[in-house]
């Protein structure tokens, strides 16, 4: 006859299994993990590639050809006072769309294709994911954009050689603090997206943001929407983009660095709604 065993022990829940030791570490998982996944993420996609590229070439060719032509007219002696850095503002107005564009499908794609179930099983703690996504974007968008901003107002200074030479604050605002601005924008776009979860719904709000207030304020004609059509002009992303250049479309509203902290207060805002979206709604 055999011997009877012994009943086997059960563990309690969520506990290890009495005598068993796994063969694979256990290893606390932190934010830096969640930055090093969406790090490989964003450098591994080719929207990454196509959008930044576009960027690039948007900011740095029109930049470059804006200064050529002044530079071989006669505008170049009109500019007088003006800082010589605000001819890069046309192609860092455009070069936006694409900021958009990569800031948005860094989330909503993900919920286009099914692949944030894979990412929030990954790490349960979805704030966490968040967070690093918000912050290798910006990061991202921010040295991009610094980069191709830095070039292309080194250039005209140099191919202006009537215009008087930038201070050392309208080189700050010019290259940082443009920089900056934009690399909100597109985190704003980012948090949109998240919140949206669709990718050409988050798109076309935020290029309707950045484009529909200006548009519709030049066509306000009746003195009683004045004072709307003049808040929509001071408030308006591409005259609050211009201010970094001293061109402000009205001599009222904002002025200085407001913009940069108008926009970070927006998306500030946005981020904490979308956070509490995504702890309360199922992926």
């Amino acid at each position: 006859m055999s011997t009877p065993q012994p009943p086997m022990q059960q563990a309690a829940p969520g506990a290890p299994y009495a005598g068993y030791t796994s063969p694979i570490p256990v290893v606390r998982t932190h934010l830096g993990h969640a930055l090093a996944s969406e790090w490989t993420k964003i450098k591994s996609v080719r929207s990454t590639m196509w959008t930044l590229g576009v960027f690039v070439l948007l900011v740095v060719g029109i930049g470059l050809l804006t200064g050529a032509l002044v530079a071989n007219s006669s505008a170049e002696a009109d500019l007088g006072d003006e800082n010589p850095l605000s001819l890069g503002f046309f192609g860092l107005l455009l070069g936006t769309i694409c900021i958009i564009t990569l800031g948005v499908l860094t989330t909503a794609s993900e919920y286009g294709t099914g692949m944030i179930r894979t990412t929030m099983t990954a790490c349960p703690t979805r704030g966490r994911v968040l967070a690093a996504k918000a912050i290798v974007f910006f990061s991202v968008a921010f040295v991009v954009t610094l980069v191709a901003a830095g070039f292309v107002a080194f250039a005209q200074v140099g191919m202006l050689s009537d215009a008087r030479e930038p201070s050392g604050e309208e080189w700050l605002k010019g290259t940082v603090g443009v920089s900056l601005y934009i690399a909100l924008l597109g985190l704003l776009s980012l948090v949109v997206g998240s919140i949206v979860r669709h990718s050409a719904g988050a798109i076309t709000i935020m290029i309707a943001a950045v484009l529909a207030p200006l548009v519709i304020a030049m066509f306000m004609f009746a003195s009683s929407l004045e004072d709307l059509r003049q808040a929509l002009f001071e408030y308006s992303i591409p005259n609050q983009l211009s201010i970094f250049y001293a061109n402000s479309l009205s001599e009222s509203g904002p002025s200085g660095w407001d913009p940069l902290w108008i926009m970070l207060g927006v998306t500030a805002a946005a981020f904490a709604g979308a956070y509490a979206l995504l702890e309360k709604r199922d992926v």
